[in-house]
């Protein structure tokens, strides 16, 4: 086995049976730290210590024939926002830079309750306020496949972790493309569930005990190297908590299996208005002829009749309206109650629009932001798009649409732009349609090409 770049459900089940042991998963991912965490910067945080006396905890416990869970003695990480109660949680804000919370978020118990063994935080932009991952606290992470771009935010060290091997897997947030943008930025896979469907309770620093403001489109979500690591980790956070009362009592299904031959795909290699890379659009294309020659039903989106811009705008003045309520003293000019019931009723006009759409098709393909990994720069410089300037706010727009919706949506690698960086391209699908929508991005993968690793950053060989 190659230790770091095997899969999360690879790496439970080679220490399940003992082919090898929790200590030495863990020993190879600080190993591959240690190698190349220096040139990315990624991993923050790192608690080797505690992992590795978790790990033998774990050895163990399997040496006395416990029950295991499904992580059982893999190691991961965790993008730094989730409250920890032996870590520190800083979302790269020095007011923060040693808050350590008193108990573990929901997420955080499920993950260690699954016997996964959190060995370091990810790196983030600071209060998760931007679309390349950069902070006070910790500086900034590069893109494994040119450490001159971006790896993509606010869970970029998230992505960048998980494409160089220093984790299987991570949890991030996503109110903006914030999963999906960096997945796509650095060739890795990363789901955006639908919106209540992942307890935010936890899901960021909070030393003064505040009432939780953002309670709207930001989401939880796992990023990893396949499909199947999605679902594994998608099934183990997902669903009602106790904490967190705006979760859907949905059933939490397993990933479907999905026939190509059986499915209707909607695809849009460009929102109007929209502006995007061809390289983007093009690949839209050819993998849609790809689903189409493999038997699925591939046909022109008819997108709903909505003004796209105007729900960006729109869902941006919801999240001004969020941050405002947790200011810590009153604003001088608060926004009315009804502007709030306002803004709720004409989202509510877009998500039932894109209900109707996904009663017609089982998925949309389309792009998850407008440009492959861009140069570091100022937030808020243009960004050149096939030698065309286009505005820096744009850069989420394709992903952030379905934030405002609500919808699930994935980001899946396919392939190299001329400058050998990641394409991403996303699957959309109808709300609480995880199971689907994962077992369809499933059923495609074997036409992406699936996960590659970044040039050098090939391990060591290892073997059990």
């Amino acid at each position: 086995m190659d230790l770091v770049f095997s899969s999360t459900t690879d790496l439970a089940a080679a220490i399940a049976a003992r082919k090898i042991s929790a200590v030495e998963a863990l020993d190879a991912h600080l190993a591959q730290i240690d190698r190349h965490n220096e040139a990315v910067n990624a991993v923050i945080n790192l608690d080797r210590e505690g992992a590795r006396e978790r790990a033998k905890e774990a050895d163990a416990a399997l040496a006395r024939g416990d029950a295991l869970g499904p992580l059982h003695g893999v190691p991961f990480t965790l993008k730094d926002m989730h409250e920890t109660a032996d870590m520190k949680t800083t979302v790269g804000f020095p007011p923060f830079a040693d808050y350590v919370a008193k108990a573990d978020s929901p997420v955080v118990a499920r993950l260690n309750a699954a016997g996964g063994i959190l060995t370091a935080k990810t790196n983030v932009a600071t209060m998760l306020g931007d679309w390349q991952s950069d902070n006070p606290l910790f500086g900034r992470t590069s893109n494994p496949w040119n450490l001159d771009r971006t790896a993509g935010g606010s869970s970029g060290g998230a992505a960048a972790a998980v494409a160089t091997g220093m984790t299987p897997f991570d949890v991030g947030t996503d109110m903006q493309d914030s999963i999906r943008l960096p997945a796509a930025f650095c060739g890795v896979y990363g789901l955006k569930p639908t919106e209540h469907r992942v307890s935010l309770a936890g899901a960021f620093p909070d030393p003064g005990g505040v009432a939780r403001s953002v309670r709207l489109m930001s989401c939880l979500g796992p990023l990893a190297r396949s499909v199947d690591d999605l679902a594994l980790i998608y099934k183990i956070i997902a669903g009602p908590d106790g904490a967190d009362t705006d979760l859907a009592p949905v059933p939490v299904e397993a990933m479907l299996e999905v026939n190509l031959k059986s499915l209707r795909i909607a695809v849009a290699p460009s929102f109007a208005g929209f502006p995007v890379a061809g390289e983007i659009s093009v690949s839209v294309d050819i993998l849609a002829k790809q689903l189409e020659a493999a038997g699925s039903t591939v046909e022109q989106a008819k997108l709903p009749k909505l003004d796209l811009h105007d729900d960006l705008e729109q869902g941006g003045a919801l999240i001004g309206m969020m941050l405002e309520a947790a200011q810590p003293g009153p604003p001088e000019q608060p926004t009315p109650v009804s502007s709030w019931f306002e803004a709720l009723a004409r989202r509510d006009r877009s998500i039932l629009a894109w209900d109707r759409f996904f009663e017609t098709c089982d998925a949309l393909l389309c792009p998850v932001a407008m440009t492959t990994a861009f140069p570091h720069c100022e937030p808020g410089t243009s960004i050149t798009v096939d030698g065309k300037e286009q505005s820096y706010w744009m850069l989420p727009a394709y992903g952030a649409v379905f934030n405002y919706s609500g919808h699930p949506a994935l980001s899946l690698p396919y392939g190299q732009d001329r400058d050998g960086l990641p394409i991403g391209l996303q699957l959309v699908g109808a709300r609480w349609s995880e199971a689907r929508l994962l077992g369809i991005a499933r059923a495609i993968e074997p036409l992406t090409g699936c996960f590659r690793r970044p040039p050098g950053y090939r391990a060591k060989r290892s073997s059990p």
